[in-house]
């Protein structure tokens, strides 16, 4: 299979998806495949899906789409990889501008690619520790249990469609400025930065079970990439970055790529 993919430019993945292979993608000698066309990325050491996206112009979510990736998302070194659609070349500055990083893509896109037997880093429990921003990190495996309440302050939006039609995929807690922001359980740091428009400051832990939670609109982050968090654990301050229109907090839970109501898992108050 391999020789056949080096051959024709396409990725082993895509030619098994293309014939219906199950792995270890065992081919016979005199049988005919289909071979996918389209543009193909040879991925590098250090690329993540997010930075690949941006670089073609195109989201990343139709690139996890076309080549059937899956939890956890890990890239390869030397894995090809589909790049979907047919749009027209554009300049570097064109196709950065026409990306926008969303939650999802940071879930899917955001670790970097490693060597093939290569294994992601396990998470760092001192913030004086940096891993290297070419790890990919293992995520846990313990489930979460109980969540708790990221910061104590007023329920200011709820989950689901607004009045004015607009989603919000989280709740927002109205909280002074400056305000302890806890981790809601124990996990793992996937993201920490102000890359995702209109919620400032934001962090994002994964936790066992495929569960991931989500705080925005912070003013200081105070934890990094990689790095393991106990449940209550002050991971930033609150404040009114991003589209915030009063000190708050965004609060995001997602079950995969998926969010749900954090009030239902979520102790009443």
């Amino acid at each position: 299979m391999r020789g056949i993919a080096n051959t024709t430019g396409a990725g082993s993945e895509a030619i098994a998806r293309a014939n219906l292979l199950p792995a270890p993608f065992t081919i016979r000698s005199g049988q005919r495949l289909t071979i996918p066309g389209g543009r193909y990325h040879t991925v590098h050491e250090g690329e993540t899906g997010i930075a690949i996206a941006r670089a073609y112009g195109v989201d990343w979510s139709r690139i996890v789409t076309a080549n059937g990736l899956n939890e956890p998302y890990i890239l390869r070194t030397g894995q090809r990889i589909l790049i979907p659609g047919d749009a027209m070349p554009r300049s570097a500055a064109e196709r950065a501008a026409a990306f926008r990083l969303d939650i999802d893509d940071i879930l899917t896109g955001g670790e970097p690619a490693i060597k093939p037997n290569e294994k992601p880093a396990v998470a760092v429990t001192s913030p004086r520790r940096v891993l290297p921003s070419t790890a990919a990190v293992t995520a846990p495996t313990t489930t979460p249990g109980t969540f708790a309440w990221p910061v104590d302050g007023r329920l200011y939006k709820r989950f689901g469609a607004g009045a004015s039609g607009e989603r919000n995929d989280g709740i927002k807690i109205a909280v002074p400025m400056d305000t302890p922001i806890g981790a809601a359980a124990d996990g793992t740091v996937a993201y920490v930065g102000n890359g995702v428009p209109g919620l400032g400051g934001v962090v994002i832990v994964r936790h066992g079970g495929g569960l991931t939670t989500v705080y925005g609109h912070a003013s200081q982050l105070l934890v990094q990439r990689g790095q393991a968090v106990k449940k209550g654990q002050k991971i930033a301050l609150s404040g009114d970055s991003g589209f915030a229109d009063r000190p708050m907090v965004h609060f995001e839970m997602r079950s995969g790529r998926t969010p749900v109501d954090p009030l239902t898992r979520l102790p009443r108050r």
